[in-house]
């Protein structure tokens, strides 16, 4: 069955209004600051006599100070009051900072420009729980990562075209000035156009007391995400990322005009491809997610930022070039393909990293906490993006080139990368299962919203090879608990991803009835904590490619629990190399050819009093169907 495009969610007043809302402020934000930056960096002893340098990374530090001060009392508003109004608040806001910082441009004072940075800060502060509160109240549960896709790729365009106009505009003299103060009023203006078209969005708490200790509020809003390890440890991934590109980014102005001799078009050229980068990352999600939370693509994500971090240090070093070029000049030396590759695929492999993270925190902290768990993880992203304009201007004073800090960022994403995936395995084994099914096969699945997005039951599978687990698990957007034959878990690849899901090993009542036991046991807990539980009634790979029959063991499940039943049919892997296929298996690979093709057909739910093993039985052959 076909889906619309997540693109056809622009057309919608549930998602159109409110897109083009947050693309206008994206734009303003980065038109505004790019100029400044560019004036202060192209023009610096006509304002100031600090170090360019210096101010390139103090004025980033400086608009997201807001977000550390004021992220938690914004999550608590933006959970007390109607979205859309929210959104109109704000907007009207903007005109004013904007307002504030035309003064600026036009009086020539420095001063009155960074209040206004400080003020842009405040406004995005503000929005931030809002944006990301928005969408799962108006998105179903399949459009969640789509949305937040074109949601992240919106952001980066519009922070792609506010970077180009405010470096374009700021090169052009007094008259870009003057053009920097129209546009900027401009687009504060038609946010606030656009923000009227936005839906009502009833405040999940509208009795929520707003604390006026912002320090206590901030501690205990963290405190409080915290409780959700997954959730706690997927912020301070989001963090990450945002401390990775603050101070990559900081450095384009300066890695344009110093290292590649560029002018301001060069700068353009660079924040261009980056995000383009970002854009399209975040655009592939949706497909490479199979229009579910898939977390297995941050691994993939963090894998690239490293890689193309590294290579992008390298790829610096063959640059020779030292006459003054602009971007057509620049495409003509020797190594700019193989740097504005790197920059295209980190942003790539950005938006991989970030969109999944996002959904994922949305869909699995408390529905009625969703703006102050914003809020919270806009309190760290502020504390790391200070941390690094910080550490940016400590390699500075060490004496670290350009290229230099680029190779430690990806060395320390690498280090960082390991340290959360190894506190939240499930990242890792989803990657796992994602990379497995989505090299060999090309699955595609049957009614998987059947598979139920809370709540406990029991899932019922033929068993037909060695990963029927992984292409199950790849298709459910929950953790699944397996209950799986004890020798599995001595495999070394499977066994660890089984190990690290939180399989039960289970083993026959005369090998082992104590290790029998102990796995109805943990069932019976995990079922009571609402989690999914997935057997093999057959307890046996087939050999032949019919089904055995099934096993006793589900009804006694069902009967101490009292759970639904879902029963599942794979089609496809009999005859794969994973199969107990007796031919010979070099003869059926290339007959089959690579990335053969398999499904996954969900069933109706079995009531607990319908729940026979003969009964699930003839239900998994029905949707299995001819093909093995």
């Amino acid at each position: 069955m076909s889906h619309p495009s997540q693109f056809s969610l622009l057309t919608q007043r549930r998602f159109g209004p409110f897109f083009w809302t947050q693309f206008l402020g994206a734009f303003n934000d980065n038109l505004f600051k790019t100029a400044l930056m560019v004036v202060l960096t192209y023009d610096a002893l006509s304002w100031t006599s600090m170090s360019p340098a210096l101010l390139n990374n103090l004025i980033p530090g400086l608009f997201i100070l807001p977000y550390v001060v004021l992220s938690a009392t914004a999550g608590q508003v933006a959970d007390k009051f109607d979205k859309g109004r929210m959104a109109r608040w704000i907007k009207a806001v903007e005109i004013g900072i904007m307002l504030v910082a035309g003064a600026g441009w036009l009086t020539h004072q420095l001063w009155l420009l960074i209040a206004a940075v400080a003020g842009m800060g405040i406004h995005s502060t503000l929005f931030g729980p809002v944006k990301y509160a928005y969408l799962p109240q108006h998105l179903k549960a399949d459009e969640l990562v789509g949305g937040n896709g074109v949601i992240e790729m919106g952001t980066f365009v519009g922070i792609l075209l506010g970077e180009v106009a405010g470096a374009l505009l700021a090169g052009r003299g007094a008259t870009g000035i003057h053009l920097v103060v129209g546009a900027t009023l401009a687009a504060a203006v038609l946010g606030l156009a656009t923000s009227w078209r936005i839906p009502a969005s009833p405040a999940p708490e509208p009795d929520l007391k707003i604390s006026a200790n912002i320090a206590g509020e901030s501690l205990r809003n963290l405190a409080y995400s915290r409780k959700n390890r997954t959730v706690f440890l997927s912020m301070l991934g989001n963090s990450w990322f945002w401390f990775y590109g603050a101070l990559v980014l900081s450095q384009f102005p300066l890695y344009a005009k110093d290292y590649l001799h560029g002018d301001h078009s060069v700068f353009v050229l660079l924040l261009t491809i980056f995000s383009l980068g970002i854009g399209s990352g975040s655009l592939l999600c949706e497909k490479l997610s199979g229009r579910k939370v898939e977390i297995g693509l941050v691994p993939f994500g963090a894998i690239g930022l490293s890689l193309f971090g590294i290579d992008l240090y390298f790829a610096s070093l063959h640059y020779t070039n030292s006459a003054p070029v602009g971007a057509l000049g620049l495409l003509h030396q020797a190594g700019t393909l193989r740097i504005l590759a790197d920059l295209l695929l980190l942003g790539v492999f950005g938006g991989l990293f970030i969109v999944p993270l996002f959904a994922l925190i949305q869909t699995r902290c408390d529905p009625k906490h969703v703006s102050r768990t914003i809020a919270g993880m806009n309190i760290l992203n502020a504390l790391f993006m200070v941390a690094a304009a910080g550490v940016a201007i400590f390699l500075i004073k060490r004496g670290f080139t350009i290229p230099e800090m680029f190779l430690t960022t990806a060395l320390l994403n690498a280090v960082v990368a390991v340290y959360i995936f190894s506190l939240v395995p499930e990242f890792l084994m989803r990657f796992l299962a994602w990379l497995l099914i989505h090299t060999i096969h090309r699955v595609s699945t049957v009614e998987s919203g059947r598979i139920p997005e809370e709540g406990a039951a029991v899932l019922v599978c033929n068993h037909v090879s060695y990963v029927d687990a992984i292409v199950i698990m790849a298709a459910s957007p929950r953790p699944i608990r397996f209950v799986m034959d004890h020798r599995i878990f001595k495999t070394p690849l499977l066994g660890f991803i089984f190990r690290t899901g939180k399989a039960i090993p289970i083993a026959p009542a005369k090998e082992d009835p104590w290790l029998m036991e102990k796995a109805f046991i943990d069932i019976a807990h995990a079922l009571h904590d609402g989690e999914l539980v997935c057997i093999f009634p057959e307890g046996k790979l087939t050999r032949t490619g019919e089904m055995n029959e099934f096993r006793g063991g589900i009804a006694r499940i069902v009967e101490r629990s009292q759970v639904p039943v879902i029963p599942m049919a794979l089609r496809g892997l009999w005859g794969s190399v994973f199969s107990r296929d007796p031919s010979n298996v070099f003869e059926r690979s290339f007959a089959r050819g690579w990335r053969s093709r398999l499904a996954l057909a969900v069933g109706r739910p079995v009531p607990p009093q319908e729940v026979t093993p003969e009964h699930l039985h003839d239900e998994v052959l029905a949707l299995r169907g001819e093909w093995k």
